[in-house]
């Protein structure tokens, strides 16, 4: 009897990736070991000049954790209670939680229903006398459209805050995220484009001050000599993370390359099993380098949730970033904000739905993930329509 079953496809695979570079992470881990220097120290410093030199910053300093990359931004710029920063709802929740952190009000504006990035329009509504920094995420991996966003802080004298956690090497007119504000934030995250082997997170900033300031803070404010002139944290980037990001900088750009690639099949996937008018792919827009941390497309029709139950009874790896936006978390009810004041995020929310885009991922895995939503939306006319991509189609050869 013949097994029509798909085989699995997992969401992401990490073990791939680690199989490409064993030998060059084992080899720079040991050397951790064998200096016994965890903290800080050659390893991190290094990793910083490497991430400066790769976002053309003047300044990279390594701090334990995406969050608080965006929480030592915020108290560099000393934004605090009484204040208002401007940011993104459709974001992982770190975003708005950093604000909160110190004290200061989340304003949340609505998103561009193609980029899925911060409407310059929409904060320019929402900019008030108390707004101090506005916070725009480069959702997905691509820049958010930031020429309007900085000539709004610009005219009234308020920084702007990069959420880059999602868009190490994503591009805005042929600068990198990290250098199109005051300050950028990255995550290292493991599932991150750019990922280490536990939590890590970095800021940039030309700002020769503030990165003295941010230097400090992540150290309890710590001068030298264990005198404090401010309180800060403790939020140190490991040397093993420093280490195990060097080894996988130096692939990054192949790795981003891939995943490009594997959006451009996955279009022509859809074209292919004539998908369009029913999803919407996620669109690149002008003078933009995506990177892809996700592919997120959009189901239209009010079909989402079939389609992610179906594929997930097929074992095929999907995911919704993000279901509830942030102005409707029950931690943020006390700001006020009610069903229907963002209806772009909201819509965006309830149709959005990320697929497998790993840079290891096949060909013939695209396909089974295509042919399980053509599937599920009753568009598949035979179970022999003809597949565009052949089940010989090669793996990713090791780098």
């Amino acid at each position: 009897m013949t097994n029509n079953t798909p085989t699995p496809v997992p969401f992401i695979n990490l073990v791939d990736q680690y199989q490409r570079i064993k030998t060059e992470v084992q080899d720079a881990v040991l050397n951790v070991f064998e200096n016994q220097s965890f903290v800080l120290g050659d390893e991190v410093a290094e990793f910083e000049c490497d991430i400066a030199e790769y976002c053309d910053s003047r300044n990279a300093i390594g701090v334990a954790s995406g969050t608080d990359a965006l929480l030592l931004a915020l108290m560099a710029l000393e934004i605090g209670p009484g204040d208002e920063v401007i940011t993104s709802p459709f974001t992982f929740f770190a975003t708005g939680s950093s604000i909160a952190r110190v004290g200061a009000t989340p304003v949340f504006a609505d998103i561009d229903p193609v980029s899925f990035n911060l409407c310059p329009e929409s904060i320019e509504e929402k900019i008030t006398e108390r707004t101090k920094a506005i916070m725009p995420v480069h959702i997905f991996g691509q820049c958010a459209d930031m020429e309007p966003i900085w000539r709004n802080a610009v005219r009234n004298g308020i920084p702007v805050i990069e959420d880059a956690a999602q868009a190490i090497g994503a591009e805005y007119r042929g600068r990198r995220a990290g250098v199109l504000g005051t300050v950028g934030c990255f995550s290292f995250f493991p599932t991150k484009n750019l990922g280490g082997a536990g939590d890590g997170g970095l800021v940039t900033t030309d700002d020769p001050d503030l990165a003295t300031r941010i230097r400090r803070l992540r150290v309890h404010g710590d001068v030298g000599g264990y005198q404090h002139a401010e309180v800060g944290i403790n939020s140190r980037l490991d040397a093993l993370q420093a280490a195990v990001l060097r080894v996988k900088l130096k692939h990054l750009d192949q790795w981003t390359s891939e995943r490009q690639e594997n959006a451009r099949r996955y279009n022509s996937l859809l074209r292919h099993y004539q998908l369009l008018d029913c999803i919407e792919p996620p669109a690149v827009l002008p003078d933009r380098r995506h990177v892809y941390n996700q592919y997120s497309l959009r189901v239209k029709g009010g079909q989402r949730d079939k389609v992610l139950n179906d594929l997930r009874e097929k074992q095929i790896g999907c995911a919704i970033y993000y279901p509830r936006p942030l102005h409707l978390q029950q931690c943020f009810q006390y700001l006020g904000y009610q069903a229907g004041d963002l209806p772009v995020t909201e819509l965006i929310t309830s149709e959005c739905l990320a697929l497998p885009i790993f840079s290891e991922l096949t060909a013939t895995q695209q396909e089974t993930v295509i042919r399980g939503i053509a599937e599920s939306l009753g568009r598949l006319s035979s179970p022999h329509f003809p597949t565009l991509y052949s089940e010989t189609s090669q793996v990713r050869k090791v780098a």
